[in-house]
């Protein structure tokens, strides 16, 4: 196949062609000036990697467990909202792909499937994202939902009391469909001629009260482990050490919320110092190439999450393409640990990446 891609970028270029720019527009822009990003990807070319050589690398084992769930690979799909918008079928197909490609799946809290029909469309380890609504009796019907439905973790996104302001949707007047997880209980039809229906829906359910004495009721309606998602700095990741959650993901929601903030591999090390392994540190943002992953993983990450290039592999080819776009990142993973000389992930250490700090330390 001629134009079968080589990388997961050709897939972007493919989702673009396929896609009304409308909803291209809605899975790739950013906040505001798009700063953060660009920089979520390009701060990982200024990372660069140290090889090890006559190592015996004839054998290569990726796989590892997140919260004690094995997967093939420290690759996870990363919840991202409305997969109907990228496929017709939306995350069935998603979910199939995880399956058959033996990663742990997260469904978004904005999924244009319910959490019923993922969860019957295969055997996937799956984690569900969670937002709090001011009506809280909705988030704890979700967290209910999923945990009847075999669902392992709930990964608590905390990184938007308000939705960031995204121009591109506002520009195209960006309408979200309405989502079926919500019937009966919520509306996502909002008129507002002064942008997207998603900036009215959202100022109307999110609670921008959410503090970290929630997470103590969100623990008291769950036996699940709880991950917050949206750390960038110390502080708040021992806070949520405080807290109590079972995990933390570094994340600055793709660049979609507040624009200038760090490029999350940036501020990963940050985070894994001041946790000192006490829980599982994902990382998210950016993640184009499994030279990324390798770099995240250099610097502390249990596992990377990887949520765009998701969507462009299913826009394009469908549960094919989210396949192939795993398969890359893995394949390309593999490849990466080979010729740098580390045989497990456990051979993956600090030593084999150099950041701009340690350069800046050289010259000191």
């Amino acid at each position: 196949m001629g134009d079968e891609p080589v990388n997961v970028k050709e897939y972007q270029e493919l989702a673009k062609q396929a896609l009304p720019k409308m909803y291209y527009d809605y899975f790739a822009g950013g906040s505001e000036d798009q700063h953060s990003l660009r920089e979520n990807v390009d701060a990982f070319q200024r990372i660069i990697i140290r090889p090890r050589i006559l190592v015996d690398v004839s054998k290569i084992d990726m796989s590892t467990t997140i919260l004690g769930y094995k997967t093939s690979a420290p690759i996870m799909i990363a919840p991202t909202a409305m997969h109907k918008l990228a496929h017709p079928e939306g995350e069935i197909l998603t979910a199939k792909a995880a399956a058959a490609c033996n990663v742990i799946m997260g469904l978004s809290f904005m999924s244009t499937c319910t959490i019923e029909e993922v969860a019957s469309s295969c055997d996937a380890v799956r984690f569900f994202q969670l937002y709090v609504y001011k009506r809280r009796e909705i988030a704890a019907l979700m967290v209910k939902r999923a945990e009847t439905n075999g669902f392992k973790a709930i990964l608590l996104t905390v990184d938007t009391p308000k939705l960031g302001r995204r121009e591109a949707d506002i520009k195209n007047k960006m309408i979200a469909p309405q989502l079926k997880n919500f019937e009966g209980l919520i509306s996502t039809e909002v008129d507002d001629n002064k942008g997207s229906n998603l900036e009215a829906s959202a100022s109307r359910n999110f609670d921008p009260s959410v503090s970290w004495k929630d997470i103590a009721w969100l623990k008291s309606i769950t036996k699940l482990p709880i991950m917050i998602k949206g750390v960038l700095t110390r502080e708040d990741a021992i806070k949520a050490l405080e807290v109590g959650v079972e995990g933390i993901i570094v994340s600055n929601h793709g660049a979609r919320q507040l624009d200038y903030v760090p490029a999350t591999i940036s501020v990963l090390e940050e985070v894994v110092d001041a946790v000192q392994g006490r829980v599982p540190v994902l990382f998210d943002g950016g993640i184009r190439r499994g030279t990324d992953v390798f770099k995240a993983l250099a610097l502390g990450a249990d596992a990377v999450m990887v949520g765009r290039p998701i969507v462009y592999g299913l826009a394009a080819k469908g549960e094919y393409g989210v396949r192939r776009v795993i398969k890359m990142l893995k394949d390309e993973l593999e490849l990466t640990m080979a010729l740098s000389g580390c045989p497990t992930l456990n051979d993956i250490t600090r030593n084999h990446v150099r950041t701009r700090v340690d350069n800046h330390h050289c010259r000191l």
